[in-house]
């Protein structure tokens, strides 16, 4: 925190009376941030701290940007939307989709700002899959996507969370030895983490592709997948299951049956490779009452048969 509350040379500027350079942040006419103007070459992330003491402009990115609290607050305006404020403690995710404007730091307004490139999140996503808040938001965020381009989590009392950021700043801001192979993973870690907190997390989306309902059903995926139920899901949302199974197809790219199927596998594998719970139990734990369909189902996801599956993971 020391080092980071130190007044940087772009913020003694800004005190002796300039404005945010934008040319330390881009060439082009239109205010992108480039990732090569932020992260050394052969690299794939950066850390630095937030430009205080003056309003920072609207802008995009030509990276990932997450933006994590350390103490004070920053007021954001993203999309040219209401403003939102990040305090102490919360994560910001910003896509290449997004603009963002901030309104002016003070001293203890203390943020950094992750800049990573979308490769970099390849070991989170082998971790977490693709069928979550997390995994769409890099994906949209590749494709440039609007759809989700902005996560606002609420977490600052999750101490895990705390500490897995704490570590990655730790780690770059400190050029710990190994610190790429280090960052992947507490990302990844991180990942994890923020899953078990969507009831914490503010999303910004396109509802006329992304609807509530589709949120509820993806939510009920992630959460309950062995007993989750489209048919239920509708009802609670007071919608069709027509209307339910298009608008999911339809933000997804894939049927609700579709991304059930791959929760419960996913899962399945999990427990395979971290318990000794017996095969047949696990089939019943992911919600599986066919067992011929499952090792059906599961062969065909991962090319070899659970045991062969568990085998292969203690080897």
């Amino acid at each position: 925190m020391r080092r980071l509350r130190t007044v940087t040379p772009e913020e003694q500027r800004i005190l002796d009376g300039g404005d945010v350079d934008r040319h330390a942040y881009t060439e082009k006419a239109v205010f992108t941030v480039d990732s090569e103007k932020m992260i050394e070459r052969g690299r794939m992330i950066s850390v630095r701290p937030h430009t205080r003491f003056a309003p920072f402009p609207r802008h995009s990115h030509s990276y990932i940007e997450i933006m994590y609290m350390c103490s004070g607050k920053t007021v954001h305006r993203i999309n040219g939307g209401e403003p939102v404020t990040l305090h102490a403690g919360e994560l910001l995710f910003l896509g290449r989709g997004a603009s963002h404007e901030i309104e002016r730091a003070d001293m203890e307004d203390i943020a950094v700002n992750f800049i990573v490139l979308p490769q970099f999140f390849d070991t989170a996503l082998e971790l977490i899959g693709p069928d979550n808040v997390l995994g769409r938001f890099i994906a949209d965020s590749v494709s440039r996507s609007e759809r989700l381009d902005s996560l606002l989590f609420h977490v600052s009392d999750v101490l895990p969370v705390q500490n897995l950021v704490e570590n990655m700043v730790w780690a770059l801001v400190q050029e710990t030895k190994n610190r790429r192979r280090i960052t992947q993973n507490t990302m990844a870690l991180l990942f994890l983490e923020l899953l078990n907190c969507t009831d914490r997390l503010d999303r910004k989306e396109d509802e006329s592709e992304y609807s509530t309902h589709v949120v509820t059903a993806l939510r009920e995926i992630e959460e309950n997948c062995r007993v989750a139920n489209l048919t239920e899901i509708a009802e609670r949302c007071g919608v069709s299951v027509s209307y339910l199974s298009a608008a999911v197809h339809n933000a997804t790219g894939a049927t609700f049956k579709a991304l059930l199927r791959r929760k419960r596998l996913e899962k399945a594998a999990g427990l395979l490779s971290h318990t000794r719970i017996p095969v047949g139990d696990i089939i019943t734990a992911v919600g599986y009452e066919n067992t011929s369909y499952f090792y059906r189902s599961f062969a065909e996801m991962y090319g070899v048969t659970p045991r062969e599956y568990r085998a292969k993971q203690n080897v």
